[in-house]
């Protein structure tokens, strides 16, 4: 008798099956004693896996995948959400397109029997893997499960990880890491410690190719903690998140002093105070959605163009209250927010790192739908000057527009590097050098707008004529100057009675305060007027989109780390 799954077969209802023979399938018979050939119709010889069997594999299945879906079990994830938090697949739920993800590995298991670890098994382990799409653009994830072994990572946990790191590179897509770990699984010793060491590599050789952005949902502590800072940005969230190589018992126990876990590595701590974390998020969905936000901005690989948005913004859109946010005196602060916010699409800009070296600003907006980065000096905070923090700021969210191909577009509003005992001894003159390194060695379109000063070192720093700028504009209130006029004539004149000094800083400033000097040299490309400079950075950014630039060839730089 054929069985019911074979009959149902289209083969089975054509006459050209019907007419065919199937060879040697038949054996010899033991109640004849001889052998015979079966014929084409019958097919009772044919080996039958027992319906019995496959119905009980189905069920068992069946079993696993509901076991992985619930991770650690509902008591757990019951007790997530009393912290706040959302469980694994709940952050992908938000993350991830409905509908759109696979997942991968759901029933891998770890292989670990020591200290009894064989009786304390889940399908697909602490973390779930996949692939899925935002707003129809394909990314790779992983999501840490805390509620199974805490999230730690084991060799199946890290071998999950590679995988959709490799298949990351292979399709020219980013990887987004929702982390929520407890560090490395303790009973699997060296296995852990080497499946980090894979995972870092690999960040390490998707750096420049794929995007890479880390959401920490959690704990990330011990060698948990230097995955997300190879990846490009890290958001955190607040009150639940904490990022720290070594805990707080460490602390108490080396150094004797008593610190919680968000004083040592909480959201507030690497926003605001070590910069580690690109973003602090009011919340888990607050995060995801911002991840979201963040990944519309970029493009899937270093061979990909940005993404282009429609958008009805005009490139005519003239803004003529730009022309009133500059104070008539160079010394009083104003905000370059406001400027910003003004020539961009939508006024809609993404601010990299808000609450740190908040003496700059940088971040991802749009030009006519086309993503470009901004960087620009914040006069509204330390004049504006170039210190530490912010250089270093700077100089990495440079070098990731320049390896994804993003345009960058710098407002320039800067008294020179700040001054101070500080600065020299922690080492401005290196970490300055950093930003000067990123800016040259840029290879994108790079257009410059001069809005008041540009002083001394600092002038060339911000993406000058002199570092391969592509487009350097300057408004008509712009100074171009070694340094400000008063200082200047202290130096060059001595011994100036108060009248005489009055005098020398009038001509100075007759001479130098304007932009006149740099446009005839043609370090300024052009001075406008502040309402056009939407229009004109449009037009501009037109004519760059084919450009071709290459540096001398060389295994990589040394740059000043």
């Amino acid at each position: 008798m054929i069985p019911a799954i074979m009959r149902s077969h289209p083969l089975l209802q054509s006459a050209r099956f019907a007419a065919r023979t199937i060879p040697r399938v038949g054996a010899r018979s033991a109640a004849a004693g001889g052998a015979h050939r079966a014929s084409a119709h019958d097919l009772s010889a044919l080996p039958v896996q027992p319906q019995s069997r496959v119905a009980k594999f189905r069920e068992d299945l069946k079993v696993l995948r509901e076991r992985a879906l619930l991770g650690g079990g509902q008591k757990r994830i019951d007790s997530q959400h009393k912290k706040g938090k959302l469980s694994a697949r709940e952050r992908l739920s938000i993350l991830i397109d409905e509908g759109s993800f696979l997942e991968y590995d759901q029933l891998l298991e770890h292989r670990c029997t020591e200290f009894g670890m064989e009786k304390d098994k889940y399908p697909g382990d602490s973390v779930i893997t996949g692939q899925g799409l935002i707003n129809g653009r394909l990314v790779f994830v992983f999501s840490h499960d805390f509620t199974v072994l805490g999230g730690s990572l084991g060799e199946a946990q890290s071998l999950k990880i590679q995988k959709i790191m490799d298949k990351a590179m292979l399709m020219g897509a980013p990887v987004i890491g929702l982390n929520d770990s407890g560090g490395a699984r303790i009973q699997e010793g060296v296995d852990s410690l080497g499946g980090y060491a894979e995972i870092f590599q690999r960040n390490v050789l998707a750096s420049g190719v794929i995007p890479q952005i880390s959401v920490i949902m959690g704990p990330c502590a011990g060698g948990s903690v230097y995955s997300p800072a190879l990846t490009d940005f890290i958001l955190m969230v607040e009150d639940t998140s904490q990022l720290f190589v070594t805990g707080p018992q460490v602390v108490k126990t080396v150094t004797h002093e008593d610190v919680t876990a968000a004083e040592l590595g909480g959201a507030h701590i690497h926003s605001q105070i070590s910069g580690v974390a690109s973003l602090a998020a009011v919340n888990e969905m607050d995060a995801l959605l911002s991840a979201r936000r963040l990944f519309g901005y970029l493009p899937l690989n270093n061979r990909d163009p940005p993404p282009r948005r429609f958008t009805t913004d005009s490139r005519d859109r003239q803004e003529m209250s730009l022309a009133r946010i500059v104070p008539d005196d160079p010394n009083t602060p104003y905000d370059m927010h406001e400027i910003i916010y003004k020539i961009v699409d939508d006024n809609d800009f993404f601010e990299i790192m808000p609450n740190f070296a908040k003496n700059v600003i940088a971040g991802f907006a749009r030009l006519e739908g086309r993503t470009v980065g901004v960087v620009a000096n914040q006069p509204a905070h330390l004049a504006g000057c170039l210190d530490i923090d912010g250089a270093c700021k700077a100089a990495r969210f440079v070098r990731f527009c320049d390896a994804f191909n993003i345009p960058l577009v710098t407002m320039v509003d800067v008294p020179g590097f700040l001054p101070g005992v500080s600065q020299e001894h922690r080492g401005i003159i290196r970490h300055g050098a950093k930003l000067l390194y990123a800016y040259a060695e840029a290879t994108v379109p790079k257009l410059t707008v001069i809005t008041r000063k540009a002083y001394g070192g600092a002038y060339d720093v911000m993406a000058s004529k002199h570092l391969r700028g592509d487009i350097n504009l300057a408004w008509p209130n712009s100074e171009i100057a070694v340094m400000g006029a008063a200082g200047a004539v202290n130096i060059i004149f001595r011994g100036l009675d108060k009248e005489q000094t009055a005098k020398e800083v009038e001509n100075y400033s007759r001479l130098f305060a304007n932009p006149l000097t740099a446009a005839r040299r043609g370090f300024i490309d052009d001075v406008i007027e502040p309402h056009l400079t939407r229009t004109r950075l449009c037009m501009e950014l037109d004519a760059l989109l084919n450009k071709k630039l290459e540096n001398p060839w060389k295994k990589h730089g040394n740059i000043p780390l």
